[in-house]
Order: structure tokens, then sequence, then C-alpha cells
């Protein structure tokens, strides 16, 4: 058989980075719906659930998303006891490289979780099963966080890499100037 070479930007980059991003979000929301039919016991569904999307937050945040997306936040408190936020993100020329497939299926799982959540939430609200909402409101913040916290850090990035791309225009656009009138 002949096989064609595949171009760089068709595979993930980071396929066992991308495994782990999935695997916490989706063992959270499988545990949650199917222990229903296993465990008869509220407090290990709570426990169990919420542990797991602590694991999904603590790798979305840490890990997934400064090797997918090149970009980190935290969220500090100062002096004055104000809440302020900390964002960090690769240099210019790195996040232009980032792979797209990994930055799709970051920021798509990401907000797919959240609203898979949302859902869940609504069918607790629906069979009035209040104890359940309480898990949902806990793995939905743990979601939120991250997506405002990622959304935030990148509107960031994209400041940055606008000011670094308009400096280096100014820059070439001085320096071929400056050529062009000493005839160098």
């Amino acid at each position: 058989m002949d096989q064609q070479p595949q171009t760089v930007g068709e595979n993930y980059a980071n396929p066992k980075t991308c495994f782990f991003h999935v695997l916490f979000k989706a063992a959270a929301l499988a545990f949650y719906i199917l222990s229903a039919l296993f465990v008869n016991n509220f407090v290990i569904i709570f426990v169990i659930t919420v542990l797991l999307a602590a694991l999904d937050f603590w790798v979305v945040k840490n890990v997934s998303g400064r090797i997918l997306v090149g970009l980190r936040w935290w969220n500090e408190i100062n002096d004055e006891g104000e809440s302020v936020w900390k964002f960090e993100c690769l240099d210019a020329e790195s996040l232009a490289r980032m792979n797209k497939k990994d930055s799709w299926l970051f920021w798509w799982t990401l907000y797919l979780t959240a609203a898979a959540w949302i859902v869940l939430g609504v069918f607790s609200l629906i069979r009035l099963q209040a104890d359940y909402l309480l898990v949902i409101g806990v793995c939905m913040s743990l979601s939120i966080a991250n997506i405002v916290g990622f959304t935030k850090c990148n509107k960031d990035a994209k400041k940055n890499l606008q000011d670094w791309t308009r400096n280096a225009l100014l820059s070439e656009g001085v320096r071929s100037r400056l050529q062009s009138a000493f005839g160098v």
C-alpha cells in the first residue's frame, strides 16, 4: 500500500497531554452519570466526583493549558486583600507555532464540559435533587473558573502578540526607512 506522508499540522503535537486533558473531564462526568446505577451512597458519589473534577481542574490549569495552548493563569490576594489575576504565556513566536488541533481540543473540551455540567444541573433541578445540585455546583465552579482564567489569559496573550507584531513591523519599517535614507 502506498501511504501518503502526513503534514505536521494534521496530527496532535501532544497526544498524551490531549489524552489526559480529556480523561479527567470524561472521568468526572462519566462517574457522576453512571454512579447512580452502581452506587447508592451520596457521600461516595460526591467525594469521588469532586475529586475527579479537582484533578481535572489542576491538570488543565497547570499542565495541559501550558502544553496545548501555551497559557497559564493563577489568582493571588495582594497585601490590600484584593484579588489579582496573574497570566503567563509563551512568547509571541512560540504562541504562533502552537498546534491548531491541540488548541482546538483544549478550548472545545473546556467549554463542552461546562455545558455538560449545566445540562446535568438542569436535570437535577427537574428531578428535585438538591444534594446532587451541590456536586454539580462544585464541578461547574471548577470548570467555569478554568474558562474564565484561560479566556482572560488568552486575551492578554493576544494583546501581547498584537503589541509584538506592531513593534516588529514598526522596527522593520524604521529600519527600512533608515536603510533607504542612507543608501545602505
